[in-house]
């Protein structure tokens, strides 16, 4: 009898523990549980069969040539700030430097390069920007209803450049668009061919 009781008491106090223990801890959760600094990861969209939009070209990448307008601004020198354009040959007239070689380069290698110049012997530590005002132009003529030269914009495509121009007229063929490149190279081009700088855009006539 006694050893009943005392076999019933420890049943007893080993329920209550389990009990204590279940509070203490809270209930199981279910799935992987985040630890504190570990890295979360977001999973990749489903890949669909949409056309990517095109990207604005980077300002940063691109290249002066003939035509661009820029502006040059030198901190506390207001005889060093001046606009200019680039001329047929590339540069450009700058004070007490002369000419600068400018086609080819970025805004910011042209920053540099007038930097180092004016570093050697007209100014200590020259703090020198280089902004674009305005690019220079692509072209676009044939079945367009006001052809001519239009100055570049970035990110420009050939679906922006024909509303620049207009608009197509009756007569012209959205199937027989060219565009010649600076080096002579010719293609045809859909209407979300990117254009570049110096660009020439010829819009064929239909067949009727």
């Amino acid at each position: 009898m006694n050893l009943t009781l005392k076999m019933l008491g420890l049943i007893a106090l080993a329920i209550t523990a389990l009990a204590g223990c279940s509070s203490t801890f809270g209930p199981a959760v279910e799935g992987p549980v985040e630890q504190p600094g570990a890295e979360t990861v977001t999973p990749l969209p489903a890949a669909n069969n949409e056309e990517p939009e095109l990207v604005p070209v980077s300002t940063s990448a691109y290249r002066l040539g003939e035509g661009d307008q820029i502006a040059i601004q030198v901190f506390d020198e207001p005889d060093l700030t001046m606009d200019a354009r680039v001329s047929d040959s590339g540069i450009i007239n700058y004070s007490y430097l002369g000419d600068v070689q400018v086609s080819g380069k970025t805004a910011v290698e042209l920053e540099r390069h007038i930097t180092e110049l004016l570093r050697n012997g007209y100014l200590v530590n020259p703090s020198v920007n280089v902004t674009i005002k305005e690019y220079r132009p692509f072209y676009i003529g044939g079945e367009v209803r006001a052809p001519g030269s239009y100055p570049y914009q970035p990110g420009l495509t050939l679906n922006r450049a024909i509303a620049l121009a207009g608009g197509l007229t009756d007569r012209a063929s959205s199937r027989r668009i060219f565009v010649v490149k600076p080096s002579g190279e010719e293609f045809r081009a859909s209407l979300s061919q990117a254009i570049s700088p110096g660009d020439t855009i010829s819009i064929r006539e239909g067949f009727f």
